[in-house]
């Protein structure tokens, strides 16, 4: 941070953002896994203006910027994140009816799980499959989060989306482009330049009675207990690939238990890499490189990283 840029940057953070701001802040505590080093720049924003407002000015700066949710479904590299992290808290939920059904409308930082809750006890159907599922609504959007036979592309009516050198949009549900586990901004991941950043998603519900939605987010917790572990991990580290699930050809492998540093291959669900004795990014980077090799020799099936690699990474030829 010694730079005169670097300094004049800081400077327009601190006077917009104040102590929302930081520098050198580790991102461990933030991640659901619980690793990761240090964000060069960290700032909380709290609602959907400010979201857009620090993305502005980032691209304004030409600083890269990487939005932080839930902490799920990224692994931070120990050598920590250059620019500037942003943790989205903008969790601001409105509700208006719109014929038979009830849209909600939810900023892109309310934690997905408390937000079908919510719904559940205003007898609004539709985001039950979410009860459990970690992350945030705008990374539920971005990857099309899905669970028991749900998922994003079955609710979403529209995003409000800020995009570089542009400014803010609405797409439509067909201009996500879904696909499992995938979007049009899922496929933005890993190329250069600026992303486009969810601020907010317009999400269809259908009024039903609570004690029926109830029993239904009981029975699908009760299985996500059943068949998940508990604990840090980054959440299911594979795509299922066409035709089979991830976590039984790392199981067929003969990976189920194993071990790199402080970090396992979980003995409940294969696809799911817990971090119970201190582990580092670089011990889940080496189980997962473990598992995609093995299962690849194996059984001549490659599969897809459903996690993304966020930070500087260095890579052994």
């Amino acid at each position: 941070m010694n730079s005169e840029t670097t300094v004049q940057q800081v400077t327009q953070f601190r006077e917009i953002f104040g102590d929302d701001f930081r520098v050198g802040v580790s991102l461990a505590r933030y991640t659901s896994a619980r690793v990761g080093g240090l964000a060069e720049m960290f700032l909380v924003v709290k609602s959907g203006r400010a979201l857009q407002t620090a993305v502005s000015l980032a691209y304004t700066l030409d600083i890269p910027y990487f939005i932080l949710g839930g902490g799920s479904n990224i692994l931070v590299s120990e050598a920590g994140v250059r620019g500037l992290v942003i943790m989205n808290k903008a969790k601001a939920v409105s509700f208006r009816h719109s014929g038979a059904h009830m849209v909600c409308t939810a900023e892109s930082g309310m934690n997905l799980s408390s937000l079908a809750r919510q719904c559940i006890t205003k007898g609004l159907g539709g985001l039950e499959w979410a009860i459990g599922v970690p992350g945030t609504v705008g990374g539920a959007v971005v990857g099309n989060s899905g669970a028991h036979g749900g998922d994003m592309s079955g609710n979403l009516l529209a995003a409000t989306i800020w995009e570089p050198g542009v400014g803010v949009r609405v797409y439509s549900a067909e201009e996500m482009e879904y696909a499992y586990r995938d979007s049009v901004l899922k496929r933005e991941h890993g190329r250069p330049g600026a992303r486009r950043v969810v601020l907010a998603a317009e999400l269809k519900l259908t009024p039903e009675p609570v004690e029926v939605l109830m029993a239904r987010a009981d029975g699908f917790t009760a299985r996500r207990k059943q068949t998940q572990p508990a604990g840090a991990s980054v959440g299911s580290m594979f795509k299922n690939p066409e035709n089979y699930f991830a976590g039984y050809l790392i199981e067929s492998a003969g990976l189920k238990g194993y071990r790199v540093g402080g970090a396992q291959i979980s003995e409940k669900h294969a696809n799911f890499f817990v971090n119970d004795e201190e582990a580092t990014a670089d011990d889940i980077r080496a189980l997962f490189a473990e598992a995609w090799n093995s299962v690849r020799e194996q059984f001549g099936v490659e599969m897809e990283l459903e996690v993304e690699l966020v930070g500087d990474w260095k890579f052994e030829d």
